[in-house]
C-alpha cells in the first residue's frame, strides 16, 4: 500500500505532537444525575428538572448505569479501573452552565493508563496510550440568531452523562488521529454504550497540538481544536493547524496557546478564545457525591459481558474467516454490518458472502439510502441465495435478478426461482444438443476459431447464454464449446 501523503513531509525539519480529548455521550436512559430521560428532543427546555437547571438546594444522585458503561469502556480500552474515585466540581462561566460549575472528576478518574492500538495505511500498528477516562455532566446549548442578534439558552442536553476519553501526546500526524478516532468510535459502538453519531454531538473530539524542530528539546505551545464533528474534518483541521504553525515560526511570530474552531467553508482554523489553564478551573471535590468505590466483582461482572471488540473481530475474520484486511476493515467498522457478515457467513461459510455484502448488499444500501437494519436482503436470504448458485439451480446472472426482487420485496430467494423461471439449464444432456447446433450453424466463425481467432470464443459464450435465455449453466457451456470448437 502507497505511503499516505503528510503535511509534515513538506516540512522535514518539523514534527507535530498531538493529544486528543473524546466526549462519549452514553446511552443510558436517564441523566448522569437526576430522572430526566436522556434523549434528543427538539422542544428547547422541556427535558429539564430543577437539578439540570441547577436550582439551589437541589442533589445530585449518581446514575448507577454510567459508572457500569465507564467501566466497560475501562475494560474495552485496557485501562485500569481505580477501586475508588470521586467527582469534583469545575467552574467556569457561561450562559449554557447553569451551576456555574461543571460536575466532573479530577485528581481520581474512574480509569487510568489505557492503549488503544490502531492500524496505520501501511498496515502497521502503532500503540495510542490513554492517560485517563472519566465521567462528567454535559453543559446545555446556546442558540444564535443572526437575524435578531439574540442568543437563547437550551438545558435540554444539560446533565447528559459524558466520558472523557484523554490521550497521552503520542500522535504524530492526521492520519494516526483519524485512525485512533476511527478505532475508539468503533470500541464505543461495539459497547453499545454510544450512538457514535457525530452529527448529533455523540462522539465529539478536542484535538490539542504542537509543533517544534526535530532538534529542539522543549515540546511547543499548545493549540486546541475543538469540538470537530467528522474524521474527515479532523484531518483536514489537524493538517491545517500544523501548517499555520510551522509557517508562523518559520516568519519569526510566536503561536499563542488557545483555542480554534475548524471553519468548514473556508477550510481554516480561526481563533475562539484563549486557552484557560486547569488553575483557572477551581477545581475542589464535590462535597453533594460519595466516592465511587468499585469492587472487582462488579469488574468481573462487566467483563463477562464484554462483545467481541473490533481489533478481536478483525483478527478473527482474518485469521479464521479468510478475510483480506481490506474486507475485514470495512466490515468491522460498522458493528450492524459485522453482525450481518457474522450471522450470514454462520450459515453459509462460502467466500462469496463478502463479496456478495461488499458489492450488492452495501451498493443497494448507499444507492437507496438505508440502514443494513432496513435492508430486506436478510442474512438468511443472502446466504440461501449463494447457497443456490453453488448448487447449480441458478447462475450468477439470475442471482442479480433475484437479489433485486428480494431487497424490494422481501420473499425468500428459492421461491421467486421459480416464480421468475430462473432455474438454470443445468443438464448436460440438454445444452450438448443447443452447443452442437450452434457450433454447426455458425460454420464459418467455428472455422475462424479453429484457425486462431480466439476471441470468437466468446461470440459463441453469448450465442449459447441468449440461446438458453441467461438460465445456461456457464461451465458446461464453455466445456461444450471446447469440446465442439476443438
Amino acid at each position: 500500500m502507497s505511503k499516505v501523503t503528510s503535511i509534515l513531509d513538506h516540512y522535514p525539519d518539523y514534527e507535530a505532537t498531538i493529544g486528543i480529548e473524546v466526549h462519549v455521550q452514553l446511552q443510558t436512559k436517564s441523566k448522569i444525575f437526576c430522572n430526566c430521560a436522556n434523549q434528543i428532543t427538539k422542544e428547547p427546555n422541556t427535558n429539564i428538572c430543577n437539578i439540570c437547571a441547577g436550582h439551589p438546594g437541589s442533589l445530585p444522585v449518581l446514575n448507577k448505569q454510567v459508572v457500569e458503561f465507564a467501566i466497560m469502556a475501562g475494560l474495552g480500552t485496557h485501562s485500569t479501573i481505580t477501586p475508588l474515585s470521586m467527582f469534583a466540581r469545575k467552574h467556569y462561566f457561561y450562559p449554557d452552565l447553569p451551576k456555574n460549575y461543571q460536575i466532573t472528576q479530577s485528581d481520581l478518574p474512574i480509569c487510568q493508563d489505557g492503549t488503544i492500538t490502531i492500524r496505520l495505511e501501511d498496515d502497521s500498528l502503532k500503540h495510542i496510550r490513554l492517560a485517563r477516562i472519566h465521567m462528567e455532566e454535559d453543559a446545555g446549548k446556546n442558540l444564535h440568531m443572526e437575524e435578531s442578534n439574540e442568543s437563547f439558552v437550551d438545558l435540554n442536553r444539560t446533565g447528559t452523562p459524558l466520558l472523557e476519553i484523554v490521550t497521552k501526546p503520542d500522535i504524530a500526524n492526521s492520519e494516526e488521529a483519524r485512525s485512533y478516532l476511527k478505532q475508539l468510535h468503533a470500541i464505543v459502538r461495539y459497547l453499545g454504550i454510544c450512538s457514535g453519531n457525530m452529527d448529533e454531538g455523540a462522539f465529539r473530539a478536542d484535538t490539542n497540538i504542537s509543533v517544534k524542530k526535530k532538534s529542539a528539546s522543549q515540546l511547543g505551545t499548545r493549540v486546541e481544536l475543538k469540538n470537530i464533528n467528522s474524521f474527515k474534518f479532523i484531518g483536514d483541521a489537524v493538517d491545517y493547524e500544523i501548517q499555520r504553525q510551522i509557517e508562523l515560526l518559520e516568519n519569526g511570530g510566536t503561536v499563542r496557546q488557545e483555542t480554534r474552531l475548524w471553519d468548514t467553508k473556508a477550510k481554516k482554523t480561526i481563533v475562539m478564545r484563549s486557552k484557560e489553564e486547569a488553575a483557572d478551573y477551581r477545581y475542589f471535590n464535590d462535597p453533594d457525591l460519595p466516592l465511587v468505590e468499585i469492587s472487582p466483582e462488579w469488574i468481573a461482572r462487566v467483563k463477562e459481558q464484554l462483545p467481541e471488540l473490533p481489533t478481536e473481530k478483525f483478527n478473527r475474520l482474518t485469521s479464521k474467516n479468510g478475510l483480506s484486511a481490506y474486507e475485514a476493515d470495512i466490515i468491522v467498522d460498522d458493528p450492524d454490518l459485522a453482525h450481518y457478515y457474522d450471522k450470514a457467513a454462520a450459515l453459509n461459510p462460502s467466500k462469496q458472502v463478502v463479496n456478495w455484502i461488499l458489492r450488492d448488499v452495501m451498493g443497494y444500501l448507499k444507492e437507496h439510502k438505508i440502514s443494513i437494519l432496513d435492508c430486506k436482503v436478510t442474512p438468511e436470504k443472502l446466504a440461501e441465495l449463494i447457497g443456490l448458485i453453488e448448487q447449480g439451480v441458478i447462475n450468477n446472472r439470475a442471482a442479480q435478478e433475484i437479489f433485486a426482487h428480494v431487497a424490494q420485496t422481501g420473499k425468500q430467494p428459492s421461491a421467486l426461482v421459480k416464480e421468475l423461471g430462473l432455474e438454470q439449464v443445468g443438464s448436460t444432456d440438454e445444452l450438448d444438443a443447443i452447443i452442437k447446433e450452434l457450433v454447426d450453424s455458425n460454420a464459418q466463425q467455428a472455422a475462424e476459431y479453429r484457425s486462431g481467432k480466439d476471441k470468437l470464443f466468446g461470440f459463441f459464450v453469448g450465442l449459447a447464454m441468449q440461446k438458453t435465455k441467461g438460465k445456461g449453466n456457464p461451465k458446461i457451456i464453455q466445456e461444450l464449446l471446447k469440446k465442439y470448437l476443438s
